[in-house]
């Protein structure tokens, strides 16, 4: 992941929250919002509710690794979005491949995902 499409600023967090959408699904909550760039920009966090720092890390990583094999499988449609990927307490004792589909139902709900032709 390029370092430009890594979200830092407190401010884009919170007009993500503010005025962006967000759809839930079993294992993830995704927080979306329209950027008007040519890249999209990505956040993946994982609260204490999640575990201690090794659940936390390993949700994360769970996460990272399935949006990785998304883009590069499927054509995520939009480019220009922001996107928060919040990992839930129930990630814990996942396979990549179950936080993958929820995932790729999350973001089919927002709109924002269409498999290749």
């Amino acid at each position: 992941m390029l370092k430009k499409a890594v979200l830092r600023r407190k401010s884009d967090f919170s007009t993500i929250y503010d005025k962006g959408k967000s759809v839930g699904e079993r294992y993830i909550v995704l927080f979306f919002k329209q950027n008007n760039l040519p890249y999209n920009r990505i956040a993946f966090l994982a609260s204490k509710k999640v575990g201690k720092s090794v659940a936390r890390n390993r949700a994360r990583r769970l996460m990272k690794e399935s949006y990785r094999e998304l883009k590069e499988s499927q054509s995520i449609k939009a480019e220009g979005y922001d996107f928060i990927f919040i990992a839930r307490n129930t990630i814990n004792n996942l396979k990549c491949a179950d936080v993958k589909k929820s995932i790729e139902a999350a973001m089919k709900k927002a709109g924002v995902f269409e498999k290749k032709v």
